[in-house]
């Protein structure tokens, strides 16, 4: 019997090892230490059994999909939190640093905003769209193009695995 609400164990390390290729051919890396990120898998699965959807392990999910979608693994705050705290909030995303052993992986801040202001992020988005580009800078890997919208350039690109040093601003 598995420690893990009845998922066997042969799952939980099958889909770790299913996560941790998806990872590695998007320029990411799973957490190395195996029995921590197997709870967190688990913790997925459990979600996933429980709600129909993978929801952070460590975050509380509504049970509504559309109100989750932003802590849906991986969620939408990993990639600054791995830039700045070099860990996802759950930390089963390390950066290239934590893998390396040059930064410690710790408890970080929640990103994520309240319900509330989650409600109101919504209905200023129905209210139409935004002039003037986006609100957030466009990173372009200059050797594949690959565009990505965030507050950094991430550590490889997902495409062709170059390092950050070979993006640009895009936009």
């Amino acid at each position: 019997m598995s420690k893990w609400a009845g998922i066997p164990r042969e799952d939980v390390e099958a889909e770790l090892d299913r996560l941790d290729l998806e990872a590695a051919s998007g320029g990411y890396h799973l957490n190395p230490d195996r029995e921590f990120t197997l709870e967190l898998v688990a913790g997925l699965l459990s979600n996933e059994r429980r709600f129909g959807y993978r929801s952070c392990p460590c975050r509380l999910a509504s049970g509504r999909r559309e109100d989750d979608l932003d802590i849906v693994c991986p969620c939408d705050y990993r990639d600054a939190d791995l830039g700045d705290w070099g860990a996802c909030y759950c930390a089963l995303y390390v950066s290239d640093e934590a893998l390396r052993g040059e930064r410690a992986i710790r408890s970080i801040p929640e990103r994520r905003p309240s319900p509330d202001e989650r409600s109101r992020s919504k209905a200023n988005e129905v209210s139409g769209p935004k002039r003037g580009g986006p609100s957030m800078p466009v990173w372009r890997c200059r050797v594949c193009g690959y565009l990505c919208a965030r507050d950094a350039p991430p550590d490889s690109c997902p495409i062709c695995k170059v390092g950050r040093d070979r993006f640009e601003r895009f936009w």
